[in-house]
């Protein structure tokens, strides 16, 4: 659409969409797939081993295709890779639901794992055009609570209720990637960015990707955020996936270990605006991010401690910061000397490769430490998560001189 007199208010309704499209598009349908794993298995008479590769290469193909999703982003403008995103994520979403056996799931999921990056980043690469630094931290915090209320729901309705009321697993995967795909209308009739002339042409539209992945690679602040992001997120995806069989193994029921779990993510979506929106007013989101991390990494450790029901106060502690984290890392990285908008799109992509690599990684290391003692896991993870605290401590602060640096 032609920009017509835009209200200064817009911008909240593109990042409010764009948290919904992180839910509905990225979160549910990525989400609905570890859920419904039991349905699927037991449809396509998949082994155990089969279905945690599945959901392993879910994310893998990721690593590669945050790259790749950045330079294009950086290149055409994240309005259009949303509207082709939003399609393809859900074609490739439904696509999974045409799955007759274990060769074709593993392909649908690799193609579904290629294509969903690719909304996650123009998210954040719109609030880099439209918000200020005043605001910025706040409106990836609401980016962050619309993936993890898509996480929320996704794991509570998919297979308890979405599946048994449209007929099964393979409706379900349909139902979502048409969600997905009718989200496209409302991205078609947005506002073009004030700005995107500029960001288009400002000189760099000649670089090769090579060229800029190497100026991305050059700031020492982008490696030690990168690093800091692998270890946080290892941290949290080995201790999220840890936590249920762990809570078994010592004696937990299995709708209270559940519960427990249930309670990291919804301390998490609570609190991620409010994070977020202190490392706006505080003007020093490292000072945030110090102080976050250290209440993870207290947490996580509480876990190789103590036992019991202070394990509640502790699983708040852990999840209290994780979104609003992630949203403060992100925002970090957009506003780091060199980055600027031309290069917003590449930078968080090759941070997130990061984060994908530490998930990938940090589980199976961790779980390999149970077989010495059920509790010694956490404390890998907590130590890994303190990595994540002396990176970010060796982040230089600078004053920006101008709006785009």
């Amino acid at each position: 659409m032609p920009n017509k007199e835009i209200s200064p208010s817009y911008k909240w309704y593109l990042v409010v969409l764009g948290g919904l499209t992180n839910a509905l598009v990225v979160a549910v349908q990525t989400m609905s797939l570890s859920v419904l794993l039991p349905e699927i298995t037991v449809d396509l008479g998949l082994s155990i081993f089969q279905a945690g590769l599945i959901w392993g290469l879910a994310s893998l193909p990721a690593i590669v295709a945050f790259i790749v999703a950045g330079i294009l982003i950086d290149r055409f403008g994240p309005k259009r890779i949303l509207i082709f995103g939003s399609l393809i994520v859900g074609v490739f979403g439904a696509l999974r639901g045409f799955s007759n056996n274990y060769s074709a799931l593993i392909a649908t999921v690799v193609l579904f794992g290629f294509s969903y990056p690719l909304i996650s980043l123009a998210n954040v690469k719109n609030t880099k055009i439209w918000f200020d630094e005043a605001n910025m931290g706040l409106a990836n915090g609401f980016l962050a609570v619309g993936m993890a209320l898509g996480f929320f729901i996704g794991s509570m309705v998919s297979a308890s209720v979405v599946s048994p009321w449209l007929g099964g697993w393979r409706y379900t995967f349909f139902f979502y990637g048409l969600i997905a795909i009718l989200l496209v209308i409302p991205w078609i009739l947005t506002h073009n960015p004030p700005k995107e002339a500029d960001i288009t042409r400002d000189g760099t539209e000649n670089h090769s990707a090579w060229e800029r992945i190497r100026h991305i690679a050059k700031i020492r602040n982008i490696w030690l955020l990168s690093l800091a992001m692998m270890c946080f997120n290892g941290a949290v995806q080995g201790f999220l996936g840890y936590l249920p069989l762990y809570l078994r193994n010592t004696g937990w029921q299995a709708v209270r270990a559940d519960g427990l779990a249930a309670t990291f993510h919804l301390a998490s979506m609570i609190f991620a605006i409010p994070i977020s929106f202190l490392s706006d007013k505080v003007k020093s989101r490292r000072k945030v991010l110090l102080f976050a991390i250290s209440v993870t990494v207290m947490g996580i450790g509480s876990f190789f401690f103590f036992r019991g029901d202070i394990l509640w106060a502790a699983v708040i502690a852990a999840g209290i910061s994780r979104d609003g984290i992630m949203a403060v890392l992100i925002t970090t990285t957009l506003e780091t000397k060199g980055v600027g908008r031309a290069y917003s799109g590449i930078a968080t992509g090759f941070i997130l490769i990061f984060a994908s690599i530490g998930g990938l990684i940090s589980p199976p290391l961790g779980n390999q430490l149970a077989a010495l003692r059920l509790n010694l896991p956490f404390a890998f993870w907590s130590v890994l998560c303190l990595g994540a605290v002396m990176c970010v401590f060796a982040i230089k602060e600078y004053q920006k001189t101008t709006p785009d640096e």
